[in-house]
């Protein structure tokens, strides 16, 4: 999510304040053999252009996919959860006698090495994604600034497969993509914003979304609705702030209690499924859906136990693929921003979504505007078709959740970004469901060492470790 502000209120506290206070086969070379290997887009299309042009809106050109599931976590760089992924073709960190080369420098000069976090718990307060930090850790694409910027030496830290069994089991299995980047180097709710509608209408910060606000080519809720596709928004909590929606509060007001659900929880012993897990059960999933932890417990931002999040993700996807829908469905996975830790690889430029510029505090810069990603994030994509042991090379951000959507249901694109997004669709082999019968995937930490619960009390350990700082480099 965020850092918290200077009166010790989560940035969703805030948000909540600052409301109640205002009150395809055969398709255009879209063939299940073609898709897997289509070139790289041209960024020619505008807004309000489809797909495909010379079909109707809400032609489904992926009739094998009949269910899309998102699962977007909080605040974790590439690097910081995968760099130690050792997937053939996968772009982690550099090891040397198994530890990471990569470091960062303190303004005396002293070096801050990569370091495994001492447990599955976060520092408070730290690291930062702020658009002034991300900016300063980028750097002008040299990535040294992180322990420089509001992050400090907590940015360097990193969780290793022994930390994360069920997510490293997972992206060793299913496809992921090691130049999945988000959209903006900004924080949590602009890029949540460019989840649902490829704009963040200038915001760059977790600041209070106006109630009037909205995006003038709509969200790509309003676009499902357009060509009558069923979704449903699960939510973790009873509020505004506990959903993503809730960036547009007219979106929100709209659809509470209707396409705006409780999450639930999953059957026990002695109790039934219920909201999600029970759709899941059922084979009753809509045709698109976000699935939102819990973004004081279950999310992963700091401070909480990683291992926490690792949990709910499993209890999703194990869900969905266990699920009599399975065999249609696919789930992405993947987190909003970098959350202020170290990733290797320098953001890219990207194609402005709009001509609406930064709204930076006051006396910022904009840098480069819009018109560059931010950090990489870890993504996979879950599903009976995606394609084994492959790493996707393509560069990506979360409009191309946009431009798979509006792909399979020939939907008209919101912004520059979207229209022109790489959607995902290399990732999969359509004509092969080669994971069929679903994968057992490892157990998640705390189910198989209760023990990693401990630091939620005890806090996260000595950061940084001993030993993982050097004395200033000496030029000779």
């Amino acid at each position: 999510m965020s850092d918290q502000d200077r009166s010790g209120l989560s940035r969703r506290g805030v948000l909540q304040a600052g409301l109640v206070a205002a009150a395809g086969v055969g398709v255009a070379g879209w063939s299940a053999a073609s898709a897997v290997a289509m070139p790289e887009l041209k960024r020619t299309r505008k807004p309000g252009s489809r797909p495909f042009p010379n079909l109707p809106a809400g032609y489904d050109s992926l009739p094998q996919i009949e269910h899309i599931v998102v699962l977007m976590m909080e605040n974790h760089s590439y690097d910081n959860k995968l760099g130690m992924l050792q997937r053939p073709g996968a772009d982690g960190f550099h090891l040397r006698q198994g530890k990471p080369i990569e470091t960062n420098l303190y303004p005396n000069g002293d070096v801050q090495h990569a370091f495994h976090m001492p447990t599955t718990c976060q520092l408070s307060g730290r690291p930062s994604q702020s658009w002034l930090n991300s900016h300063t850790q980028f750097n002008s694409g040299k990535n040294n600034g992180f322990v420089k910027s509001g992050s400090g030496p907590v940015s360097m830290g990193y969780w290793d497969g022994a930390d994360q069994p069920f997510y490293y089991s997972m992206a060793s299995v299913f496809p992921i993509g090691d130049r999945y980047f988000c959209s903006v180097l900004g924080q949590t709710y602009p890029n949540r914003r460019f989840l649902i509608s490829a704009t963040s209408l200038g915001m760059v910060n977790d600041t209070v979304p106006s109630l009037t606000q909205y995006p003038k080519n709509g969200t790509i809720f309003d676009k499902l609705d357009a060509v009558s596709v069923s979704w449903k928004d699960y939510i973790s909590g009873t509020s505004i702030t506990a959903s993503t929606l809730g960036l547009y509060p007219r979106l929100y007001a709209e659809n509470a209690g209707k396409n705006i659900v409780p999450i639930g929880a999953p059957a026990t012993s002695a109790t039934a499924a219920t909201g999600f897990y029970a759709d899941a059960a059922n084979g009753t999933l809509p045709s698109f859906s976000l699935v939102e932890p819990d973004y004081d417990v279950t999310s992963e931002e700091n401070p909480q136990n990683i291992a926490a999040g690792e949990e709910f993700a499993a209890s999703v996807i194990n869900a969905v693929m266990s699920g009599p829908s399975w065999g249609s469905t696919l789930l992405i996975w993947n987190y909003d921003e970098h959350g202020g830790y170290y990733d290797h690889v320098p953001p890219p430029r990207a194609l402005a979504p709009d001509d609406i510029e930064p709204d930076v505090p006051k006396g910022g810069r904009v840098y480069d505007r819009f018109r560059r990603y931010g950090f990489r994030v870890p993504m996979a994509v879950i599903s009976p078709f995606s394609k084994p042991n492959y790493v996707s090379h393509h560069v990506m951000d979360h409009t191309s959740i946009c431009a798979l959507a509006e792909y399979k249901w020939n939907m008209p694109a919101m912004t520059y970004r979207d229209a022109n997004a790489w959607p995902m669709l290399d990732l999969l082999d359509l004509t092969t469901a080669a994971f069929a019968v679903p994968p057992t995937l490892a157990a998640p930490l705390l189910v198989t060492d209760p023990q990693a619960n401990a630091c939620s009390t005890t806090g996260p350990g000595k950061i940084p470790p001993a030993g993982s700082v050097g004395p200033p480099r000496t030029h000779k």
